[in-house]
């Protein structure tokens, strides 16, 4: 094979060696699959973990002492799901691994106490969003 005027230049002599030729040709087919498969996983670590955030707290009464056994309530705006949790002795509760692209509500309950219900937006692009809980009102119907 002869290269254009130039080219011969820049690429060097021809390659006279079949098994030279091969073994260029796999190296160049290697170096491709690697850094093929190489990227997509690196994409994907910044992803996963990353993008999911976590919502805590503390629930308390209204002179701000914890209240342990409260139920707090997290509610998914989109499939109108609720996740509860119990608070641990002091008063604190904890939902990790949301879905950043939703809203959600959290309210706590305790006897005949209910907090204020508190959004969570999707525009807030914390990955870690303390909301503390305020049992301040009588449950309705109560």
């Amino acid at each position: 094979m002869t290269l254009p005027m130039g080219l011969s230049a820049f690429f060097g002599p021809p390659c006279q060696s079949p098994a030279r030729v091969a073994r260029f040709s796999q190296i160049i087919l290697l170096s491709s699959l690697a850094i093929s498969l190489a990227v997509p996983a690196r994409a994907q670590e910044g992803k996963g973990e990353a993008q999911l955030r976590t919502v805590h707290g503390t629930v308390i009464d209204k002179d701000d002492n914890p209240v342990a056994s409260s139920v707090v309530y997290l509610l998914n705006v989109k499939t109108q799901s609720i996740i509860t949790r119990i608070t641990d002795g002091s008063g604190a509760y904890r939902f990790s691994g949301l879905d950043p692209n939703v809203d959600y509500e959290v309210h706590a309950e305790h006897n005949d106490l209910t907090s204020s219900t508190r959004t969570v937006s999707s525009f807030d692009t914390r990955r870690d969003i303390e909301v503390v809980l305020k049992l301040s009102r009588k449950k309705s119907g109560q």
